[in-house]
This record gives structure tokens, sequence and C-alpha cells, in this order.
């Protein structure tokens, strides 16, 4: 979990457009951010295993 401090960080904004960091809207997690869901990886997993994200399944082979 992301300190409090950081998401308020992350959320006001940049005083140069290069300086904006992408979180996750869930978690606040930094890292292995998928853009197109606006998440991280472990969220993005966990909700696509609930059935939340349509469109998107587990791969198995």
């Amino acid at each position: 979990m992301a300190r409090t401090s950081h998401l308020m960080k992350a959320i006001r904004k940049p005083k140069f457009r290069v300086r904006q960091h992408n979180r996750c809207a869930l978690c606040g997690r930094p890292r292995a951010f998928f853009r197109r869901f606006k998440m991280c990886r472990i969220c993005l997993r966990q909700l696509a295993l609930k059935g939340h994200i349509p469109g998107l399944i587990k791969a198995s082979w």
C-alpha cells in the first residue's frame, strides 16, 4: 500500500508535465502500471479473475 503523502503528491498537478508519474487508482502502486486500465498488474489480475473487467480473461495453455 502506498503512503498517503505519495498519493497526494501524485494527485496534484506537477510544476512541469514531465514530472507526472502514474499510480494505480485502487492501491497507489507506482510500478507495473497499465495505462489502458489505469491500474497496476496486481489489481488488474484480481479484477479480471472476478470478472469485473469485460473482455479480459486469464490466459491458460
